[in-house]
């Protein structure tokens, strides 16, 4: 991947990469209703990140306690659902494992309500589950959660409009201004044809690398279905990441 040079308003020459519209969804997607508010009118203003913005804050292993890489055991009851394992690695371009990275997620429980005051949702809240986890990516790159397989909601974009069940993750490198965020669906979902969301990555292989794939060789027999997600930051076999502000 080649880089371009973006000169900022302080005269600043900053290294940026091409955006690839071909994976990546258009910032304006009328299909997804409340993108015509939040794309951008203007051309992007590159601002200087001084040394506060590229060395802070330190994110490393005391950011995570002893139970944040598993969703199922953070009450003091069990949380409703299926509960499954989700794991994988985070990759550079090359197949590069990328070591001791924050890896954050978050979702709505089995019935498809998020615990955040703006979810109307009319679905019941588990008081045994908040939908927050995180963990560091080992050496390898590897990362491993534990938590409930989380259910459909609607959502009031179109007529009978639902989302996919799916996780929302996070990876902030060394630092915030690093972070990168996409989301992981399950394989065979029935409302993959309908969600503008997922269908906004007009490249099917993209779309494809969204999915999850299930591994009966790390299913704990009795206990939890594993599922495998590998995110990829950079090369033709790249994760798709998302605007920050695109929550949904």
């Amino acid at each position: 991947m080649t880089t371009e040079q973006t000169r900022s308003p302080a005269g600043l020459v900053l290294p940026t990469y091409p955006r690839d519209d071909q994976s990546h969804p258009a910032l304006d997607t009328p299909a997804y209703g409340s993108s015509t508010l939040r794309h951008p009118n203007q051309p992007l203003q590159y601002l200087p990140q001084y040394l506060t913005e590229i060395t802070g804050p330190l994110l490393g292993q005391d950011r995570c306690g002893e139970h944040d890489h598993d969703l199922t055991v953070q009450h003091d009851g069990e949380p409703q659902g299926e509960r499954i394992i989700v794991s994988g690695r985070v990759l550079d371009s090359g197949g590069k494992p990328v070591p001791n990275t924050l890896v954050e997620v978050w979702q709505a429980n089995a019935a498809g309500r998020y615990l955040h005051q703006g979810d109307r949702h009319p679905a019941p809240l588990d008081p045994n589950f908040s939908g927050t986890g995180r963990c560091m990516t080992d050496a390898d790159g590897n990362y491993k959660f534990i938590t409930i397989k989380p259910g459909a909601y609607p959502w009031r974009n179109h007529d009978n409009a639902w989302r996919p069940a799916h996780i929302h993750f996070s990876l902030c490198g060394q630092a915030f201004t690093q972070r990168l965020i996409t989301q992981m669906y399950f394989p065979g979902d029935q409302l993959f044809y309908q969600d503008p969301i997922f269908n906004s990555v007009r490249d099917e292989k993209a779309r494809e690398r969204m999915i999850s794939r299930f591994d009966l060789d790390t299913t704990v027999p009795e206990w939890a279905l594993s599922y495998k997600f590998d995110i990829v930051l950079r090369g033709p076999e790249a994760s798709v990441f998302e605007d920050e502000e695109d929550d949904d």
